[in-house]
């Protein structure tokens, strides 16, 4: 099975910056897209950036230009540079891989969608 774990969430000024890591483990043979998602209090979770296996980007309008997706492939990690955080960007905040990993159980490679644990970021006003 594939784990992902989450670290680097806190609290954090209105206008200050946080990065967030993300760490797959496991048999795992490829991941292809990696994703940051949100979800604030009485609100559904939203996509924040994803990032393919290429490097290619996207993100939320509400977070372009402020925040950065990137990836270690070497490490099977994600990062989420978040700056200029507002007190609207306060959620929990989950990593989410997609790809293959070694079964044993099946002897086969299989595929995964994983995610991590949640990360509280706060921003306050």
């Amino acid at each position: 099975q594939v784990q992902l774990v989450e670290s680097g969430g806190g609290l954090v000024q209105a206008g200050g910056s946080l990065r967030l890591s993300c760490a797959a483990t496991g048999s795992i043979d490829s991941i292809n897209n990696m994703a940051w998602y949100r979800q604030a209090p009485g609100k559904q979770r939203e996509l924040v950036a994803a990032i393919t296996s290429g490097s290619s980007t996207n993100y939320a309008d509400a977070v372009k230009g402020r925040f950065t997706i990137s990836r270690d492939n070497t490490k099977n990690t994600s990062y989420l540079q978040m700056n200029s955080l507002k007190p609207e960007d306060t959620a929990v905040y989950h990593c989410n891989a997609k790809g293959l990993y070694y079964s044993a159980e099946y002897r086969n490679y299989m595929p995964f969608d994983a995610w991590g644990q949640g990360a509280q970021v706060t921003g306050s006003s």
